[in-house]
């Protein structure tokens, strides 16, 4: 097979790919193969009309796009019909995420600042040269590299995963997601970008989040990492922001993926954080809305990123952009998406009713609760129709400077 190839070519890469690998236990699923010939076990436990919701032996729920998989495995998606059993465990599973979000932090206080101050008390797991495969760990996270490096560069970078830990967790938005392999978030660090690459990172990215196997992926570049001479050095103000986005998406929650809200708040929220200003642990999250419009309208404050939409923008019918697929709101227009994904999520954070998201929090609520796709969006539109709503997000982020026009309102709308 293709991968076979590629894991004895390289012993760098093949420790990499092991160690995603055993995240997800073996046994007990069912065998998914996807058009490049990579594999996953899992269970299908329900199909929409272009994804499907896979449950890993580990518990963790991923929605994949179903043109993803061979042509062989696609028809056997489409085929599935759920039994007695799958719509009882459905039921339960309902229930129990119901329980836990009565217990989650949606009823505290919005975060004006989340510092971390602390030490990120890194840890020498295992270092094995011959392998290439180097274990470090942090409170949270463990972070699996190709080449060693030494404590203080790994504490260096630690510190932004800790804290964009810690934001998630303050932000009153039960964010309690994330797949853990012995009670740490798994981080893959590559010191090249081209075994980045083979591992499935896309070329043009800066990491990314691994949904199926619940896996950071990072090429060292990203983190500011070099080397220097026979080891290497942490250039703190070369950190790539995107990671903030994709430790964010680490550790949302698998029902804020359903549809309804994949794709404008799943890209939203990650976009939300990457976009408030962070330095050294410190996210100033009550003064970040500036910040997020610049990103959102430009390239950032400081001309480090943004998606850049301008001052006026047309978008599509809400209802439309609120269930797009997530083939087409990744696709050509991605850029776009994504910023217009940041707009709607900070309107319902901070523009929508009286400024406290409580619209949204009932939506997380009824995803958390098994509500998704038109079911869970009624709940956010709080008997509004799409168009009215439409209305109070244009009125709303005018008065910020942005012009929005949206296209003729939906059907039923």
């Amino acid at each position: 097979m293709k991968r076979s190839r590629l894991l004895s070519r390289s012993p760098r890469l093949r420790c990499l790919l092991l160690a995603a690998a055993c995240l997800t236990p073996l046994f007990g699923a069912e065998t998914w193969t996807d058009k490049r010939g990579r594999t996953m076990k899992a269970d299908l436990v329900s199909v929409g009309d272009d994804d499907a919701v896979f449950k890993l032996a580990n518990g963790k729920r991923v929605t994949l796009a179903v043109d993803l998989f061979s042509d062989e495995d696609q028809e056997r998606i489409l085929d599935w019909e759920p039994t007695e059993a799958d719509e009882a465990d459905e039921a339960d599973e309902a229930d129990e995420e119901a329980k836990e979000a009565e217990g989650l932090n949606f009823d505290a206080p919005w975060p004006k600042k989340v510092s971390f101050n602390g030490d990120p008390d890194i840890s020498t797991v295992e270092e094995d040269k011959d392998e290439s495969r180097f274990v470090y760990e942090s409170a949270n996270y463990r972070f699996v590299c190709d080449v060693r490096l030494s404590k203080s560069v790994v504490k260096g970078f630690a510190v932004m995963f800790e804290a964009t830990h810690l934001y998630c967790r303050e932000l009153p938005l039960g964010i309690s997601g994330g797949v853990k392999s012995d009670g740490k978030y798994q981080i893959l660090l590559f010191e090249k970008k081209e075994d980045y690459v083979k591992a499935g990172g896309p070329p043009s990215s800066a990491g990314v989040f691994m949904g199926g196997k619940g896996v950071v992926m990072v090429p060292l570049t990203s983190l500011g990492v070099r080397p220097v001479g026979s080891g290497y050095m942490l250039d703190r103000d070369k950190a790539s922001g995107t990671l903030i986005h994709e430790i964010t998406h680490q550790l949302t929650p698998p029902r804020y993926y359903a549809k309804g809200a994949m794709g404008w708040f799943s890209e939203g929220i990650a976009e939300y954080l990457t976009a408030t200003p962070y330095r050294a642990g410190n996210f100033k999250v009550g003064s970040n809305f500036d910040d997020i419009r610049a990103y959102a309208t430009g390239y950032g404050k400081d001309d480090g990123g943004g998606r850049a939409l301008g001052e006026s923008v047309r978008m599509p019918a809400l209802k439309d952009f609120f269930l797009m697929s997530y083939q087409e709101f990744t696709g050509p227009r991605a850029n776009f998406n994504y910023g217009m994904g940041l707009v709607l999520t900070t309107y319902f954070l901070h523009l929508d009713g009286e400024g406290d998201a409580a619209r949204l929090k009932s939506f997380l609520r009824a995803l958390r609760a098994g509500k998704s796709g038109e079911d869970a969006l009624k709940v956010l539109l709080d008997g509004r129709g799409y168009r009215e709503l439409e209305e109070d997000i244009a009125k709303a982020w005018k008065r910020k400077g942005l012009d929005i026009e949206f296209d003729s309102p939906a059907s039923g709308g």
